[in-house]
């Protein structure tokens, strides 16, 4: 048995949700998310850069509101005004939640229709450089 386990990744993120189509024109439509597939009985799969994001409308499976998603975008003002102008509603503009000599964290927070919290991320500089 190994003792130098790193997870350093994220495979799948997983949100329950009520309405699929609703929730799909959320993430496909609005947030741009690169679409893989739908698939019986109430699933819906998104590739965001190797990570996979399963939507679920299950009959049965709880929904929202959950644990935050954080996404990182390389322009936070940019992702910020793009997602405004399609509808998606932040309840926080972006601003910095940390920041060191040669660091910022830039975050800006919204829900989807679900009320299940978002983020969008945009780190600047290196932390502990």
């Amino acid at each position: 048995m190994t003792t130098d386990l790193k997870i350093d990744s994220i495979y799948q993120v997983l949100i329950n949700v009520k309405d699929l189509d609703g929730a799909m024109d959320f993430y496909g439509g609005k947030l741009g998310m690169k679409f893989v597939g739908k698939f019986p009985p109430g699933l819906a799969f998104y590739n965001l850069g190797g990570v996979q994001l399963m939507v679920s409308a299950i009959p049965g499976e709880s929904s929202g509101p959950n644990n935050p998603i954080y996404f990182k975008v390389p322009d936070i003002q940019a992702a910020f005004e793009t997602m405004k102008s399609r509808g998606v509603e932040f309840t926080h503009e972006p601003h910095v939640l940390h920041s060191t000599d040669n660091y910022e964290l830039w975050m800006a927070f919204f829900n989807d229709p679900e009320g299940n919290l978002m983020a969008i991320a945009d780190e600047r500089g290196e932390l502990g450089a």
